[in-house]
């Protein structure tokens, strides 16, 4: 499994260094229209529709109040009446309980029967573009140029388009915390923003082999015509997965529409500060993968996908599986020796002076490697102004860092047995109470 994924990593690495930019399109050819799902988002809210009318003036925005408990309704509205005329621009979708506080997807599902009413009967649904942004999200200001680029939405084929990621608070201190936890604070950040802009961004731009970019929660760019195909009588492109990104991205690949993706614009969004908070999040998209699991036969059975793309989806969709595995198989041979040299010290000096110590070199380098070679790719393709030597603690961090998903992955397989499935918000950094319920688990 080591040697595969190594294998794997170095497969990858080389298209994402020799990638070059490619133009921009016209922006005008085609209708933008924001989606920003909110729940109990006073503290963010409020930045997000001032940048987001200022930098995508011509674009609608529509915020989806998901029934929150605080002042996101209160702050939407006030911004619809800036300087006493009604903004034409900004449209307000509510959700009353109990439909609401149910998930994402259920919210984006909203809004799209929103905008379907709302739309001219005569507007083409081609040229309307819908983007899903998180409501801390910041999306580049040329993101709308790039993705009218003639390999982008200016391919008819092309239903969706994934950008990059980043982490607007890489570089900043999280306040209220000292010391240690100051340190361990800003390192995960650092890592994941680390992770978005070299590791997943490179997988990312594999998948343009095998024809399966997938897409991502914060960034997501789709045609209405595409949501349109795979919305039903139920009107619901976005299904009940806790991961409804990449289910979407499943069900517009099946149904015939290629997705793209690209690292020429980006949007930024809040990495969090805290271990609990990072491990509830990544937790929740662990168990959505394993959700997903049930479209392995839509995949493998659709004339749409190559056989090397469902390998591909298949190979993603085990991961949590394959980590599960991991945590039983890796410790086994330490164990194991420990084990001998609490009987038999001397025997096993003997035996690893004599050669065994190879075994942990190769041990290591296989286990470490695939993971400590994203810290100098992260500082020459995104950060140079961070030194040789500290991109390559980064490196080393990082593989500390992808081990916590043992953790999540183990904690999103109890879910899935106590058949707990409830949608939970992710608290902000600067939130310093939980605010609203909690979405029950059912």
């Amino acid at each position: 499994m080591s040697v595969t994924f190594l294998v794997y990593v170095l497969v990858i690495v080389v298209p994402f260094v020799r990638r070059a930019p490619a133009p921009p399109g016209n922006v005008a050819e085609f209708d933008w229209h924001f989606f920003v799902p909110c729940r109990d988002e006073e503290a963010v809210i409020g930045g997000t529709i001032r940048y987001l009318r200022g930098t995508f003036p011509h674009a609608h925005l529509w915020v989806i109040d998901d029934d929150s408990d605080d002042r996101t309704t209160g702050i939407v509205r006030s911004a619809r009446r800036n300087g006493g005329t009604r903004d034409p621009y900004i449209h307000l979708v509510q959700r009353c309980r109990p439909e609401a506080r149910t998930g994402k997807g259920h919210a984006l599902n909203a809004g799209y029967r929103q905008l379907r009413e709302w739309l001219d009967p005569h507007a083409d649904p081609d040229r309307t573009i819908v983007v899903v942004v998180d409501a801390d999200g910041r999306p580049a200001s040329n993101c709308l140029d790039v993705c009218a680029g003639r390999h982008l939405f200016g391919n008819p084929r092309i239903g969706a388009v994934q950008i990059d990621v980043r982490m607007i608070n890489r570089d900043q201190q999280p306040g209220g915390r000292r010391g240690p936890r100051r340190w361990l604070g800003t390192t995960l950040v650092r890592m994941q923003d680390l992770e978005f802009r070299t590791a997943i961004s490179a997988i990312q731009l594999s998948r343009g082999y095998t024809g399966t970019i997938a897409m991502g929660g914060n960034g997501q760019f789709t045609r209405l015509s595409a949501l349109n195909s795979i919305a039903g009588q139920s009107s619901t492109p976005w299904r009940g997965s806790l991961l409804e990104d990449f289910e979407l991205g499943v069900h517009l690949l099946t149904n015939g529409w290629r997705t793209g993706y690209t690292a020429d614009t980006h949007v930024e969004q809040e990495g969090l500060y805290s271990v609990r908070r990072f491990l509830a999040q990544r937790t929740r998209w662990g168990q959505g993968t394993m959700q997903c699991a049930r479209y392995l036969r839509q995949v493998w059975a659709s004339p749409h996908l190559t056989t090397l793309g469902a390998i591909e989806v298949m190979y993603y969709l085990a991961q949590p599986w394959m980590q599960l595995i991991g945590t039983m198989i890796y410790p086994v041979p330490i164990m194991l020796t420990v084990w001998r040299a609490t009987h038999d010290p001397h025997q096993v000096f003997t035996w690893f002076t004599s050669g065994a110590w190879i075994l942990f070199v190769v041990y290591c380098a296989f286990g470490l490697l695939p993971f400590v070679i994203w810290g100098p790719i992260y500082r020459a393709r995104c950060e140079p102004r961070i030194g040789l030597l500290r991109s390559l603690w980064l490196g080393c961090a990082y593989a500390v860092y992808i081990y916590m998903f043992y953790i999540t992955s183990w904690r999103a397989v109890i879910r899935l047995l106590r058949h707990r499935n409830g949608w939970a918000k992710t608290r902000r950094n600067n939130e310093t109470a939980i605010i609203g319920a909690i979405a029950p688990d059912h």
